[in-house]
């Protein structure tokens, strides 16, 4: 896949598609002649087989000798001979044992360094050690991890910019359209038009805070405030705000506090409020069949507290229950939705520590915990 590059010219900006350096091909020449990718390894695999052939050759003129002239050959010559035999078995050994680390542990390296590739660290390059087809397939890998290390940039910051250039109109929209619901000349219809205008207004402000909130996660700029808070407290004024908003869905929204004194722990209760929040909406989205949403906190045996969100809704199909947590994805839901609020959650959550676990409940519903360490992990 090509990068996109800008190109400014007399009609305005235009696109144009820069082309990726094709590997070369395997053919006649590429594994078993000397320009191809298979000319380091064929040359080491002759230099361990020679010794081979040697020992073996040396063994058989030996037993030749054992055999045809036992009478007058001197037995010190034949000790010599079995000898030299034994010591190229031993030098076979060795080099054939070098021949197969010099491919496996380079392989063993690059399928590490492309399973990292693969869970996100973009980027990543692994040292060269031998000009053959090994050291150009760790160029070919190198040069995809630079190349999507450098598509992934251009995606975040085209991401921020846009997020950037739709925040100021939303907000004006949202606080004219506010201002203008106060106008008691207003008819009916118009008023229903006009809160249908706000609604989209601020379904759409809380899409680019996402995608604000994803960008300054990719490029480094989240921050948090961490402090020793109640997460009680703040799991109880969320559910206070949103339990109306649900009422009027039609979703009851149930929760049982825990039994005693929770600990206080370290986090910043702005984020963690805004994952709670965000783990509400989706199981409102996701889960309005079931028309019940459950809350519950407990305190684990190894020192977390878990935070349990369940909904009563369809679930999540199981092929799709490892990708949920990626950033865009969507599966075959039919919501609205950028499809990163539970990437963020992920993020955030991982920021302080803690685990998002997701799975579906045994009857029906999807649970979503949240774990949180009591104490400051290093």
């Amino acid at each position: 896949m090509g990068l996109l590059k800008k190109k400014q010219g007399s009609q305005g900006p235009q696109t144009k598609r820069e082309r990726v350096p094709q590997a070369h091909p395997v053919g006649p020449k590429g594994i078993m002649g000397k320009t191809g990718y298979g000319y380091g390894i064929r040359r080491r695999w002759l230099f361990s087989n020679f010794f081979v052939v040697l020992a073996f050759t040396v063994i058989a003129l030996g037993i030749l000798a054992i055999v045809t002239a036992v009478g007058h050959l001197a037995v010190g010559t034949l000790l010599v001979a079995l000898g030299t035999a034994v010591a190229l078995i031993g030098v076979m050994f060795a080099t054939n044992i070098f021949f197969i680390r010099s491919i496996l542990s380079p392989l063993d390296q690059l399928t590490a360094l492309s399973n990292r590739i693969s869970e996100g660290s973009y980027g990543i390059q692994q040292t060269k050690k031998f000009d053959d087809e090994v050291g150009k397939l760790t160029d070919a890998i190198n040069n995809m991890s630079m190349r999507i290390n450098q598509t992934e940039t251009l995606k975040t910051e085209f991401i921020s910019s846009v997020s950037h250039e739709l925040r100021t109109p939303l907000t004006a929209i949202t606080g004219w359209g506010e201002t203008l619901l106060y106008d008691e000349s207003l008819s009916a219809e118009n008023r229903r038009g006009l809160e249908i205008i706000l609604r989209e207004a601020r379904r759409l402000s809380k899409l680019v805070e996402e995608l604000l909130e994803f960008t300054r996660m990719e490029d480094g700029r989240f921050t948090l405030n961490i402090q020793q808070i109640d997460i009680a407290q703040e799991l109880g004024e969320t559910i206070f705000t949103y339990r109306e908003h649900l009422r009027r869905d039609g979703i009851e929204l149930g929760y049982t506090p825990f039994e005693g004194e929770l600990p206080l722990i370290p986090g910043d209760p702005e984020r963690l409020r805004q994952v709670f929040y965000n783990i509400l909406d989706n199981a409102a989205k996701h889960g309005r069949d079931g028309g019940k949403i459950m809350v519950k906190v407990e305190l684990t045996d190894g020192g977390e507290v878990a935070v349990e969100l369940r909904d009563f809704g369809p679930g999540i199909p199981e092929e799709e229950m490892g990708h949920v947590k990626m950033k865009f994805y969507k599966g075959s839901s039919k919501e609205r939705g950028s499809g990163i609020g539970l990437a963020v959650c992920e993020e955030i959550v991982r920021y302080h520590n803690g685990q998002l676990e997701i799975r579906n409940a045994e009857d029906r519903g999807l649970v979503v915990t949240v774990r949180l360490p009591i104490e400051v992990r290093g």
